[in-house]
């Protein structure tokens, strides 16, 4: 059944300038069924991500252990002694031959650590209170060898270094303050500080890990970077990085350059993305503090917020008026030449396949996207805070957020992927255009839900406000069956370039009044069946759900001021829904399985009210 706006209180409103809203803090809302349950499967990804740490490390990674028996090395200005012929040392090059754990103290000023042993050995070096700096080589070079584990000793401090340049070694490029053509652990209880102002700072052409440890990283380059893969389980990192904070990448293997990361601590500021994986990214536990590109800052600050009036444009205005997606990125740092733009990436996470997050708490604070699929994204726990200068959450295939605590404080749009399916989960988001947007191949306000045009039983004509729907059609959809949704947007709170569908969940949305904007918007239907909604916006462009199975109210109101009291009464005076918007509004839209068909209400604007029958 195709659903309508009533009109009220609109005859002494409607001839009112069009006010600019206020934006105080949003109020609390209450209804009598905030939440339902889902009863939505959950989606499954379809990257085989890791269910244990069991599948993700060995037993040695974590073993920090070393006796007597431990090959001792003294390094002393620019040479160094050892207890074993297993080392080989030329002047300030010292070389490790054998599988065998070495105990490394004291300082070399110009040298390198060498690694260079049969295939299948490990080696374990220990790093006691070392400094090693090299003006043109990697200070810890690892050549060859089965596995290479480097273990910070407890209540130690450790400093790695390099300098202006890196010469090449034979035909290893190296570029990096520690690099291992070999897989390579961190662990320990002690700290570790790297410098590389000329490239890289950690290294690793096969697998990356990390279970302990403290480390501080300072490099030109990326802090952290692997060809197949970064593992980590514990540990502190801090990093200051040219580029990119972690980074692994794989481009003879579509299935390696993945980061996972069960635990440990965060603190980046990157250039470039705190976390990028040119494959899978899944985070299971830690917490994070990044700053990418210089935070959402250096965003595009381009908003809905100096909308023109009827038929006119704005700054920076699209097709129908609608605000564009920041062009060209201007977050990003741009290379330009005769024939080619190249862009930096600035995200915060950022995965070139899909993702997933099971918990952690995050603080994302980024040029680009906050968190970044290429594939699809999956968020199933976790505390996220967010600021951003473009997208809050983004996939290219499907976002499925099933819990989680998600706080995005500044962003372009909020949520957006080709399908977005929420069944779980508490989102409260601030946007300079669309709240949630299913990018589904077109995206414009449409017209749609009919207007009877019904005013205190005065006809003013059919499509008065509002018009026919189906005026452009997507692929998109979006569906919410659980979960709370706070949406603030000053584009449209819900663009479903496609469909729209509510089973469930508690979801509000608050959209400003001015210019092409709706608190709906989509393109083909939007039907909800259960859960509450709470929907105030602007009546231009209006739009109400297509069908209901539940109570649906939808009206005009006027210009209505900013932190105005919304409230919904049955015909006993029971408070059914409370809702105070924190910007101005033209419509109200309310649904709740409470609401029955045909039955009559009262609804209160401010100090004004007026009975309604809910379709």
């Amino acid at each position: 059944m195709k659903r309508t706006f009533a009109i009220f209180l609109v005859l002494a409103l409607c001839l009112c300038g069009c006010q600019k809203p206020e934006t105080p803090e949003p109020a609390a809302s209450t209804a009598t069924n905030p939440t339902k349950a889902s009863t939505a499967a959950s989606v499954a990804p379809s990257t085989s991500f890791a269910e244990t740490d069991k599948e993700m490390f060995t037993d040695r990674d974590s073993d920090t252990s070393y006796d007597d028996s431990t090959v001792k090395i003294t390094l002393s200005g620019n040479t160094a002694t050892a207890t074993s012929n297993a080392v080989q040392i030329s002047g300030s090059t010292v070389k490790l031959t054998e599988a065998a754990t070495y105990l490394v103290t004291g300082s070399l000023d110009d040298g390198m650590l060498v690694v260079d042993a049969p295939k299948d050995a490990k080696v374990q070096i220990v790093l006691s209170n070392a400094s090693i700096t090299s003006k043109t080589y990697a200070p810890i070079f690892a050549l060859q060898a089965d596995k290479v584990f480097v273990t910070l000793a407890e209540g130690t401090e450790n400093t790695l270094s390099g300098g202006e340049s890196f010469t090449a070694i034979d035909d290893n490029n190296i570029d990096g303050v520690v690099y291992a053509k070999t897989d390579l652990t961190f662990n320990g209880a002690g700290s570790l500080t790297v410098t590389s102002p000329a490239g890289h700072g950690i290294v690793c052409k096969d697998d990356l890990v990390f279970t302990g440890g403290n480390y501080t990283i300072q490099s030109a380059s990326h802090a952290i970077d692997a060809n197949d893969s970064v593992r980590i389980s514990g540990g502190a990192i801090t990093a200051d990085a040219g580029k990119d904070g972690i980074h692994a990448e794989n481009n003879d293997d579509a299935s390696l350059g993945f980061v996972y990361i069960s635990g440990g601590a965060f603190k980046m500021e990157a250039e470039g993305d705190g976390i990028s994986a040119g494959s899978s990214l899944q985070i299971d536990g830690g917490s994070f503090d990044i700053t990418a590109g210089g935070g959402s800052e250096n965003g595009d600050k381009q908003s809905s917020e100096n909308y023109g009036g009827f038929g006119g444009g704005f700054p920076g205005g699209g097709m129908g008026g609608k605000p564009q997606r920041p062009g060209g990125r201007a977050t990003t740092t741009t290379m330009e030449t005769a024939e080619t733009t190249e862009s930096t990436s600035m995200k915060g996470l950022k995965a070139g396949t899909d993702m997933k997050i099971t918990g952690g708490t995050l603080g994302i604070n980024s040029a680009d996207d906050g968190v970044h699929a290429n594939g699809s994204l999956y968020l199933e726990n976790g505390a996220f805070s967010v600021a951003t200068g473009d997208d809050g959450f983004h996939a290219e295939e499907t976002m499925s957020v099933s819990g989680g605590t998600v706080t995005i404080t500044e962003s372009y749009e909020g949520l957006e992927a080709l399908h977005i399916k929420v069944s779980g989960g508490d989102i409260t988001l601030t946007a300079s255009d669309d709240g949630l947007n299913a990018a589904g191949g077109t995206d414009q306000s449409g017209f749609g839900g009919r207007d009877d045009g019904q005013f205190m039983g005065m006809a003013y004509g059919p499509g008065g406000h509002g018009g026919m729907g189906g005026m452009s059609s997507g692929n998109g959809s979006i569906e919410i069956s659980g979960g709370k949704l706070n949406i603030t947007a000053s584009g449209d709170g819900i663009d479903a370039n496609g469909t729209l569908e509510i089973t469930g969940g508690y979801t509000t949305v608050c959209g400003p009044t001015q210019g092409d904007t709706a608190t709906l918007d989509y393109d083909k239907s939007a039907v909800i069946s259960g859960g509450t909604f709470i929907g105030t916006g602007a009546s231009g462009m209006a739009q109400t759900f297509s069908d209901a199975e539940q109570g649906l109210i939808s009206v005009r109101v006027g210009n209505i001021t900013a932190g105005t009291q919304i409230t919904l009464t049955d015909k006993d005076g029971n408070v059914l829904i409370e809702h105070t918007p924190a910007l101005g509004y033209n419509v109200v839209i309310l649904s709740d399985p409470k609401l029955k068909a045909g039955q009559t209400y009262t609804l209160r604007v401010g100090s004004q009210s007026s009975e309604v029958t809910a379709d």
